[in-house]
C-alpha cells in the first residue's frame, strides 16, 4: 500500500504543470517512469547541458592529459553544434520555447567543483561527470524522441541521439583510464 502511494504522489507530482519546469523532470520521476518532457522542459534541459559539457570541457583541456584534451575539444565543437541547433530551431518559431542563458543551480554546482579541483582529483571527477552527463543527455533525447509534442524537435532530437550515445560510449572509455 505504502508503495502503491508513493508511486501515486510521483505520477501526480509528473503530470503537474509548473511555469519554467516540471516537478516531475526536476525530480527524475518523468524518467524514472519513462515519460516524455514537455518541449520546454526538453529545451531547458538540453541548453543547459550543452553549457556545461562546453564549459566543463574547457577546464578539461586547460587541465588533462592529452587523451583527455582531444575528448574534451570533440565534446565542445559537437555541443557548441547542437546549441547552434538549438537556437535555430527557437529563433525560427518551429519550437517555442526560451533557451536559458545560464546553468543551473546544480551544473553550476559542479563546474565550480571542477575549478577547485586538480591532478588526479579532477581526472577522476572529471571523468565522472561525463558519464553521468551523457547518460543524462541520451535518457532525455531518448524519451523526447519517442513522445514530443514538437514534431521537429523530436525529429531533431532523434538525429542527434546516435552522436550522443557515441559520446557516452567515449566519455566510459575515458573513465576506465583512470
Amino acid at each position: 500500500m505504502k508503495r502503491f502511494l508513493i508511486l501515486a504522489a510521483c505520477l501526480c507530482l509528473a503530470t503537474s504543470a509548473a511555469s519554467a519546469q516540471s516537478v516531475g523532470e526536476k525530480t527524475g520521476v518523468n524518467s524514472t517512469l519513462g515519460i516524455s518532457p514537455s518541449t520546454t522542459d526538453f529545451v531547458k534541459q538540453v541548453a543547459i547541458s550543452d553549457m556545461f559539457e562546453i564549459e566543463s570541457n574547457k577546464l578539461g583541456q586547460q587541465k588533462e592529459n592529452d587523451g583527455d584534451k582531444k575528448f574534451a575539444a570533440q565534446m565542445i565543437s559537437d555541443h557548441t553544434k547542437t546549441s547552434t541547433e538549438l537556437k535555430g530551431l527557437v529563433s525560427s518559431g518551429k519550437v517555442k520555447a526560451e533557451i536559458p542563458t545560464a546553468l543551473d543551480s546544480a551544473h553550476q554546482g559542479k563546474l565550480d567543483k571542477l575549478k577547485g579541483l586538480s591532478g588526479a582529483d579532477f581526472s577522476s571527477s572529471f571523468r565522472s561527470m561525463q558519464v553521468d552527463a551523457h547518460k543524462d543527455a541520451v535518457d532525455l533525447f531518448e524519451r523526447y524522441a519517442k513522445g514530443g509534442d514538437n514534431n521537429d524537435l523530436k525529429n531533431w532530437a532523434q538525429n542527434t541521439l546516435p552522436a550522443l550515445k557515441h559520446h557516452l560510449e567515449m566519455a566510459q572509455a575515458l573513465e576506465k583510464q583512470k
